[in-house]
């Protein structure tokens, strides 16, 4: 992956470093790159005009920790988060951070793990803008990401180490529905799917202390073909849980 760089954008630099991102600073006359519009870290495909970026700080994610439903909210029911409680989160398949920025919002601590070094370059920027902003900066206090590859990192962890642990596993194949956003698509189709996402959910049995929550498009079939404990069924969505192994 290319990382166009503007003289003295040390941000970027840092972020190409980090990430093993190639360098360049001319925008490449082909295929997708990362680069600076705004002050915000994109992903762009040269000669299109979409890009994706993480944002918490404006757009649909302000409008969602408005309006989102709070607490009543299916992704919130499904963690457990009733009364004063506010488990600590391990989100496994952080993507974008949507679900881990709402339950962040709530009052969870949540660890965000990314394999892709380009969506966590995309989240570093988003947690560092949003840090940087009076109405997100406790939120994203909360939140902690880690680079590393999910499986191998829910193999090594210490048993009953989170409360609570988080799957949203990608589809190998973008989503191609009308209502599905060119941008979205675009992610997907970089990023890939998680090809070994029914192995996640042993080693994620293992480690939570008091479920593990698997967010499904409302028809898909259960992780692993494995039955869950109870769901939580959202519009288009189901959220099901496992109650955890040992």
């Amino acid at each position: 992956m290319q990382m166009l760089l503007n003289a003295g954008d040390t941000v970027a630099g840092e972020l190409a470093a980090r990430y093993g991102f190639a360098p360049v600073h001319d925008a490449p006359a082909g295929g997708h790159y990362l680069a600076f519009e705004d002050g915000r870290l994109v992903l762009q495909q040269a000669g299109d005009k979409a890009r994706v970026c993480v944002d918490f700080v404006e757009g649909a994610a302000a409008h969602r920790r408005k309006f989102g439903g709070g607490r009543g909210q299916p992704v919130a029911k499904a963690v457990g988060l009733k009364g004063g409680a506010n488990p600590g989160v391990l989100d496994a398949t952080a993507g974008q951070g949507r679900d881990a920025f709402v339950l962040a919002s709530l009052g969870c601590t949540v660890t965000l793990i990314e394999r892709s070094p380009v969506a966590a370059a995309l989240l570093e920027d988003g947690l560092r803008r949003a840090a940087l902003d009076a109405g997100t900066a406790e939120i994203a206090g909360r939140m902690t990401l880690v680079h590393a590859d999910s499986l191998q990192w829910l193999i090594d962890a210490d048993a009953k180490s989170f409360d609570v642990v988080f799957l949203d596993p990608m589809f190998p194949e973008p989503d191609k529905r009308a209502k599905s956003k060119k941008e979205m698509a675009m992610f997907q189709a970089l990023i890939g799917g998680d090809p070994d996402a029914d192995a996640l959910l042993a080693p994620a049995r293992r480690i939570a202390r008091q479920r593990v929550v698997v967010k499904r498009p409302r028809l898909a079939p259960w992780l692993a073909g494995l039955k869950p404990n109870f769901d939580y069924l959202g519009d288009s969505t189901r959220f099901d849980a496992y109650l955890p192994l040992g």
